[in-house]
This record gives C-alpha cells, sequence and structure tokens, in this order.
C-alpha cells in the first residue's frame, strides 16, 4: 500500500470516464460459505434497542455482529495474516511475517502488536481484471491452475496487453467459482481453481500492489503439488507484501465489458486486526 502516492493516484483518476460505480463485494449475511469454523452472525438488541425518548418519542435501533471480522465473505487480508515457520514447531521466534517480523514480536491478545491492519493505506488505483472463466468451455474445477499461458490468452481475448499493468496496480482475476455463492456452498469451500506460484512470481516481477478473486483464497486449492499449502498467500503477503482480497463478484463489470477499472478500498482501521471486511468498489 506504500505504492498508493499522490502521483499514483493523480494517474488512476484518468481512467475514470463514465462515472460508474460498481459494488464488487458482497453481502454479510447469515449463512454465507466460510473456511473452516469461522461465522457471520447478527443481532438486534431489543425491539427498539432503546428509548422512546424526548417529547418526540424517538426510538432507535443498533447492530451487534459476532463474526471474523477481516477474514469472512468479501474479505481482505492484512500483513499479519499469513506467516511461514521457519524453525522449530512453537518457537514464536521463528515464525515470521512480513519484513521479517515474528509472532513473538507482534503476538497479543487484544490485537498485533505489529502488522496490523491499521498501517494499510487506503487503495485508489488502476486495476485489470482478467477473466478467465470463458476458457473454460465445461467450467474450472477445485484444484485446476490458472497458468500464466491462461492469463496471456484472456488479456489478449479482452483486447489487453500485459505491458498494461503498471507498478502499483492492482490484478484480480474471475473464474466462475463465485457462481456457487450461497447455491453450493459445500462445493464452494471444499477447493477452488486459481492462480499458482506461476502466476503469483509473475504478479511480483509486475510490481502490482493488490490482486483478489471471485473466490475465497484467490489461489489454487488444493495445490497440485501436495507439499505446499495456501503457498501463493506466504508468496505475496509474506515475502512481497502485496495484499489479497478474496470473495470479490464481477458479474456486473464483466456484462458491461469494463476490464480495467479503479479499485478503491480502505480497509477498517481496527487496531492489530489480521485483516478487513468492507465494500470495495470499482470506478470507471
Amino acid at each position: 500500500s506504500n505504492l498508493m502516492t499522490p502521483e499514483k493516484v493523480l494517474d488512476s483518476a484518468k481512467w475514470i470516464r463514465d462515472g460508474k460505480i460498481y459494488k464488487i463485494g458482497r453481502v454479510y449475511e447469515a449463512g454465507i460459505p466460510a473456511f473452516g469454523s469461522r461465522a457471520f452472525t447478527l443481532r438486534i438488541p431489543g425491539s427498539p434497542t432503546g428509548g422512546p425518548f424526548g417529547n418526540n418519542k424517538l426510538v432507535y435501533m443498533d447492530d451487534f455482529v459476532a463474526t471474523d471480522l477481516g477474514q469472512v465473505g468479501t474479505q481482505f487480508d492484512g500483513l499479519g495474516h499469513i506467516g511461514l515457520q521457519q524453525g522449530k514447531d512453537g518457537d514464536k521466534n521463528e515464525m515470521r511475517f512480513y519484513n521479517g517480523v515474528s509472532l513473538q514480536d507482534m503476538d497479543g491478545s487484544t490485537g498485533l502488536r505489529k502488522l496490523g491492519v491499521e498501517h494499510c493505506k487506503p487503495f485508489f488505483t488502476r486495476s485489470h481484471l482478467v477473466d478467465v472463466e470463458p476458457l473454460k468451455s465445461g467450467g474450472w474445477d477445485a484444484g485446476v491452475e490458472i497458468t500464466l499461458a491462461d492469463v496471456m490468452a484472456a488479456l489478449e481475448k479482452q483486447g489487453m496487453k500485459a505491458d498494461d499493468i503498471k507498478p502499483g496496480d492492482g490484478v484480480f482475476f474471475n473464474t466462475g467459482w463465485g457462481k456457487l455463492w450461497m447455491k453450493n456452498n459445500d462445493r464452494f469451500t471444499a477447493g477452488e481453481p486459481g492462480i499458482g506460484l506461476e502466476v503469483a512470481r509473475w504478479l511480483v516481477e509486475r510490481q502490482i500492489s493488490i490482486t483478489g478473486a471471485d473466490s475465497w483464497a484467490t489461489e489454487v486449492v488444493p495445490n497440485p503439488d501436495k507439499t505446499l499449502a495456501f503457498a501463493v498467500h506466504a508468496e505475496l503477503l509474506t515475502k512481497n507484501g502485496i495484499f489479497n482480497h478474496e470473495n470479490l463478484r464481477f458479474e456486473e463489470l464483466i456484462a458491461d465489458r469494463k476490464y480495467q477499472f479503479v479499485y478503491v478500498f480502505a480497509p477498517m482501521p481496527v487496531k492489530g486486526a489480521t485483516g478487513s471486511a468492507g465494500s470495495p468498489i470499482a470506478l470507471t
């Protein structure tokens, strides 16, 4: 997010031509697919929550939400989300996160002491949507990796070039996997198609600031290399500080053939959080 400079913002703003706003995040509601035991629950305390007050008899309603704040629904992965164990099991001094920060240095029961999402700058940047869904007539399946050749084929089909991607840009992927959302949650969460290390390292070379997809991890799950677990997360977040926005939706952009847009997102500044919920938008 350090690449979000005034110069980058002004350059990105040139891409806004028709003034249209697209919501590319999903609705937070009970029953959304979630990884492991994560959950989203909303309750309205009281009915009404409070009041009446004053001669005008004002009443009000509040919300109480219990959830994995940064890791459910449309979720933005912060730099404190993913690390790599470098030493013996249980040795927090050798569990390393971005910039070499150890879990021992940042661990805290009330939030991360380092790499919390509150340090992330707001995003306003040129972005590119790579729609690989049409490349598979029968649809993509879980465990199928999006290769660099697939990316290039999709860009060519969309009339775009890899050289259009500049440092600080966002690159997002549409696989069609998001069509399972709230329709077949079991299949959606059991695995997914996605990018592997080949494309991840290509994104690093392009010096992008953020990536994401219509799936819950952006990367291929399970990895074709059975010895690896969420290797793309580690390559992007831990090793290179490139953020990851998951469970996005691109149907409206694709219907309007808007494959290039300005991605806008300000992570919730929750001190010590590993990620963020929120509503990202695309401007065209």
